[in-house]
């Protein structure tokens, strides 16, 4: 009868719901595939990302979000009337309440955008959060104390780190370096050195099952294939973990920085709580191997791996959900 509250953590690389009272009940790849002519959905979604590279001339798979903001509208609004029609949370006389989270630092018009794409797709009222601050509720921070709380949110377009107090953000900074970069270092790398040229999803093949950002961290190889540049002919090559870390070496120093740049910003008596508390990493790109010891080394403050790095967005929304909810009935 009644429609349910749903959250959405809208990244660049997947699109997660939590449904009041159910939980994360989808967790899909950002990415739907058209028809070039009629612009007609053909799928979105798994079935989509399959497609990515393997389509044929007429149909084309894409990903509509870019660095954490809608770069194509349309095919936003498709993607998430497509998903929230698939969970059938509409009730019969309401719709639902969406909450939808973004990056820290996207401008008035981002926002817009994204609150009109989830009201075109079925919300009754959309509630925009910023992302590193639900990502440290989902990961079990307690950010409504007077106390330094520091999280870093490394997603498919964006990395966000903030430090968090009294239920806000004191200091911030949102980069573009996140695992769509990662992906691209890794093919940029192989067409360099090995004059091979492989496709997003194989590079990030590589990433997940051998790469590694700690030097000497890993120590693993893989065969991949590819087209050769030279002759145009399919080539199988061997790589290793240790190429991987060079390939990433350089966006991960950014993120590294950025990290830094928030904690120079941070006032005393915060840092002194960060120390203590250490700083927690969610995000894909937080499950990259070594992330967390090569932070620790460079910061020089503890940093945890969140108990479920790639969920913790979409858990938040569902805590802040609640919230909501409660003192709306008051």
């Amino acid at each position: 009868m009644f429609s349910k509250d749903i959250g959405i953590d809208l990244g660049t690389a997947n699109v997660l719901i939590h449904v009041k009272g159910k939980g994360i009940v989808l967790n899909e790849p950002s990415v739907v595939a058209l028809n070039r002519q009629t612009r007609q959905v053909i799928a979105v979604g798994e079935e989509a990302r399959k497609m990515l590279g393997r389509t044929p001339e007429n149909i084309v798979a894409i990903r509509p979000l870019k660095d954490g903001v809608i770069a194509d509208f349309d095919v936003t609004e498709k993607m998430l009337k497509h998903f929230i029609n698939k969970l059938n949370v509409k009730g019969m006389f309401t719709k639902p309440r969406i909450l939808i989270c973004c990056p820290t630092n996207i401008t008035s018009v981002e926002q817009k955008a994204i609150r009109e794409a989830a009201e075109k797709s079925g919300g009754k009222k959309v509630y925009l959060e910023e992302e590193p601050k639900v990502a440290a509720i989902g990961a079990g921070m307690d950010i409504y104390q007077p106390s330094g709380n520091m999280v870093v949110d490394i997603g498919g377009g964006t990395t966000d780190v903030a430090v968090l107090s009294m239920g806000d953000i004191v200091t911030s900074e949102s980069i573009k370096v996140a695992g769509d970069v990662f992906d691209h270092d890794i093919s940029q790398y192989i067409k360099r050195e090995y004059k091979l040229l492989i496709g997003e999803r194989t590079a990030e093949t590589i990433k997940m099952e051998i790469g590694t950002v700690y030097p000497g961290g890993r120590n693993e190889t893989m065969e991949i294939r590819g087209r050769d540049m030279v002759t145009g002919l399919p080539r199988t090559i061997t790589i290793a973990s240790e190429e991987i870390e060079k390939a990433l070496h350089e966006s991960v120093a950014v993120i590294v920085q950025a990290c830094k740049n928030v904690l120079e910003k941070t006032p005393p008596e915060l840092s002194a709580d960060i120390i203590d508390r250490g700083v927690i990493i969610t995000g894909g790109g937080a499950l990259l191997h070594g992330m967390d010891h090569l932070l620790t080394d460079e910061l020089k403050v503890p940093v945890f791996l969140a108990e479920h790095p790639m969920d913790c967005v979409a858990i938040g929304t569902g805590m802040i959900l609640d919230g909501i909810s409660k003192s709306s009935r008051r």
